[in-house]
């Protein structure tokens, strides 16, 4: 009995696990992981966009409207993820006017075609 008395408390001392201080390392790197998960489950939330993980839902979000630095996200059922920058160039080239649109006081848009009378008449 007295040999297993001195062989616990030596044995304590002597087991390689509790000398190691490194040994709760492992424990703090688990309690990170699930901290920046739920961190960005958070952000994601509060953001009210849960609806960019939706597979089956049709997006599109524009950041920063009117502004020089503006996004339009657009995200299309089975499409990936597209992300339009604004830019300063302006499309431009070598084309002609095919007529006016005029928008009316009830909302619809109404699309006039130019008069042909300038000699493109096409007879028939």
């Amino acid at each position: 009995m007295r040999k297993s008395r001195r062989y616990r408390r030596t044995g304590l001392l002597q087991d390689p696990e509790d000398q190691n201080p490194l040994t709760g390392v492992a424990n703090l790197f688990d309690v990170a992981m699930v901290f920046s998960v739920a961190l960005l489950v958070a952000l994601v939330m509060s953001y009210h966009l849960p609806e960019l993980l939706d597979p089956d839902e049709d997006i599109t979000i524009v950041k920063n409207p009117g502004a020089q630095d503006m996004k339009i996200i657009i995200k299309d059922k089975g499409q990936p993820i597209e992300v339009l920058n604004m830019t300063d160039n302006i499309g431009g080239g070598s084309g002609e006017a095919l007529g006016t649109a005029y928008r009316l006081a009830d909302g619809r848009v109404i699309y006039v075609p130019e008069s042909e009378e300038k000699g493109n008449e096409t007879s028939g």
